[in-house]
């Protein structure tokens, strides 16, 4: 593929995991990091990571090696190194509604006094950024807003959405907004967040209309991949899953953001549907359980105690402990989404991208229920990979 310039436009840049995926590209160039933890890195393919260039929005107006900074994610070796490459990078003003988020608030705001004014800033500052690149997609990673039902009947066509967005109607979110102006100006959109986005019926139409691939929801990073390794596998092997307890702790801004009941509804919604469609019975006693607790930071650490009967109904444990590192496993993943959706674009697919199902705990399909399978989703993508 001849080079070029990929832009990711990131909601939510100055976040623990939009300043990880800076400072791994910038890292990446100075050959400071090999692309362990990258795992489309073989597929030449792909965008090249060096020739990829960062933008964004953001509530707080940090520049990004601040935040960086902030979030203690980088060594202090690996900061010293992009501190002044990141240092040059402001996030734009961001789209704000207490609303949708109201445990995290900054200053660097878009007023939403109307939202078609507020879509039209965002298109205008993609439109600034595709001006420096050849390509642009977007991405979100915004903290989680409140949990939104789908079947409202102002997301069910373009017309009806469009019509909401004039009448300054209250159940449209920012993260739908962010979305709407993507596909407006015709560029791929991701959704790394459990947000409701562009997965409603009126943005899924508009995006076959305008040919702008779609991806999401919510980013597969560590527990649900863990979940959806196992899940499988003991199927394969006849154990019954019994029961599965999953609990979270982490600290970071997400999870302050799930501090909230309401953003909370929304990311455990996303964790908890994948157990029963994969195994193809229910787990009645299958429970989910996040918590913020600020002294980890983004050392995110996830427990699973799973019970299972096996031959002659003899009962069984296993338990998983799982220390994870929360922006060294989602920056990866957001970069590589992007990656593909701009080859979805080049390849002129369009609609949602199915076959990135394997990066995201609740994918958003065309018409079938979702594949949750870890080694099927792979599969997926590999096989839409090796197409030429």
């Amino acid at each position: 593929m001849a080079k070029r310039k990929l832009g990711i436009a990131v909601v939510g840049i100055g976040g623990a995991v939009g300043t990880t995926m800076a400072a791994g590209v910038e890292l990446l160039r100075q050959n400071a990091i090999d692309t362990t933890g990258l795992p489309l890195a073989g597929f030449a393919e792909l965008a090249d990571y060096t020739d990829i260039e960062f933008a964004g929005w953001d509530l707080f107006e940090n520049d990004l090696a601040t935040a960086a900074e902030n979030h203690e994610v980088l060594s202090l070796k690996q900061f010293a190194a992009v501190q002044t490459a990141l240092g040059e990078k402001r996030p734009w003003p961001a789209l704000a509604d207490t609303r949708f988020l109201s445990n995290i608030a900054g200053t660097n705001v878009i007023s939403l006094g109307k939202l078609r004014d507020a879509v039209e800033q965002v298109r205008a500052d993609i439109r600034e950024f595709r001006a420096q690149c050849d390509a642009v997609c977007v991405v979100n990673l915004a903290s989680t807003e409140a949990l939104t039902e789908a079947d409202n009947v102002k997301f069910a066509s373009l017309v009806a959405f469009e019509k909401a967005i004039d009448e300054n109607a209250p159940e449209i979110s920012p993260a739908m907004l962010y979305a709407y102006a993507a596909i407006a100006e015709g560029v791929p959109y991701a959704n790394f967040t459990p947000s409701l986005s562009a997965d409603i019926p009126a943005l899924v139409e508009f995006a076959e209309k305008n040919k702008v691939p779609l991806a999401g929801k919510d980013g597969k990073t560590g527990q649900t991949f863990i979940k959806t390794v196992l899940a499988p596998a003991l199927r394969s092997r006849a154990l019954h899953i019994d029961g599965w307890y999953s609990t979270n702790i982490l600290g970071n801004r997400d999870g302050l953001a799930l501090s909230n009941d309401e953003s909370l509804a929304s990311k455990i919604r996303t964790k908890s549907s994948v157990l029963d469609d994969m195994l193809g019975y229910e787990v009645e006693d299958h429970l989910v359980d996040i918590r913020y607790y600020r002294p980890r930071g983004d050392n995110k650490e996830a427990w699973d105690n799973i019970d299972i009967s096996g031959f002659l109904g003899q009962r069984m444990q296993i338990k998983v402990n799982f220390l994870c590192r929360d922006s060294i496993l989602a920056a990866p993943l957001a970069i590589e989404i992007a990656r593909c959706l701009d080859l979805a674009r080049e390849r002129a697919e369009f609609g949602i991208q199915e076959q990135l199902s394997v990066f995201f705990k609740l994918p958003m399909t065309r018409d079938s229920r979702p594949e949750h399978a870890f080694h099927t989703q792979e599969k997926m993508l590999l096989d839409w990979l090796d197409r030429r």
